[in-house]
């Protein structure tokens, strides 16, 4: 079938606004001047590129300090929140798919509402919970946020990963002489495991790079990376480093979803392998 050129275009123009913003990110990290943001001089000149920017962080440089201490709250909270909504998540999904009653249908419902409901009242709700049990807000409001809006992200991942599960598949495990957590960790979990680790990966995702709710529960000392980045964009001379950080986040990132596929390959591979 021929591909007409408006067809064409319309890709063109799709994939330029996704990923031309995000390249001029990697750009600016390489730019030798912080105050203008220009590869050019006064004169017009091209000064070429600069990675002294990658040097600071490298090295620990005074003056992006407080970027990467902000930088490494986001991730240790990004991966705590990930593994306990994988957690959460997984078994809440397990709960809907084998147990069908009304209960369960006020759970979906519960689990559901945070996909739909605006970040603003979230952050506003759960700043409230934490004024009304005089809960002092920093590391701990924050990660209970993530953890919060995560766990429904990964309960509907996996749950649809359990609309293709064939259950006798466990019950012959169990005829076969299996109790039940052999059954889960060695026919279940494997099954679920790509749904779980897309689900983990999401969570990730929208906890490292969350502003809105937590610029409400966040505390004093407590700024992550996206609350402190949007703080120091419009006044800051040292605004490459975060596009030089930003960049090795996105290899990171790149490298972290490359793994997963692997993972998740081989684990097809080897259940391939025992179906044989």
């Amino acid at each position: 079938m021929k591909r007409s050129m408006f067809s064409v275009a319309i890709l063109g123009f799709v994939l330029a606004f996704l990923y031309i913003p995000i390249l001029l990110v990697v750009v600016y990290g390489f730019v030798p001047n912080g105050i203008s943001m220009s590869f050019f001089d006064s004169h017009g000149a091209f000064v070429g590129f600069s990675g002294k920017w990658y040097q600071q962080i490298f090295t620990g440089h005074y003056a992006v300090k407080s970027l990467l201490q902000s930088f490494w709250l986001s991730l240790t909270i990004a991966g705590l929140s990930t593994v306990i909504s994988c957690a959460l998540g997984t078994t809440a999904a397990l709960a809907l798919h084998r147990w069908r009653d009304r209960l369960q249908s006020i759970h979906h419902a519960l689990v559901y509402t945070p996909l739909i409901m605006p970040d603003i009242l979230i952050g506003i709700s759960l700043l409230m919970l934490f004024v009304a049990a005089n809960v002092a807000c920093g590391f701990w409001t924050i990660l209970i946020a993530h953890v919060t809006f995560c766990v429904s992200y990964v309960a509907m991942t996996v749950l649809a990963r359990l609309q293709d599960f064939d259950d006798r598949i466990t019950e012959a495990a169990y005829d076969l002489g299996a109790g039940p957590w052999y059954a889960f960790f060695h026919v279940e979990l494997p099954i679920l495991l790509p749904g779980i680790v897309a689900g983990g990966l999401l969570a990730f995702t929208l906890s490292i790079d969350d502003v809105v709710i937590t610029s409400f529960v966040n505390g004093a000392g407590t700024n992550t990376f996206p609350t402190y980045v949007s703080s120091m964009t419009k006044h800051s001379k040292n605004l490459p480093s975060v596009f030089a950080l930003s960049t090795l986040m996105l290899i990171f990132t790149c490298a972290l979803v490359g793994l997963s596929k692997l993972l998740t390959a081989r684990n097809q591979t080897k259940l391939k392998g025992k179906a044989e």
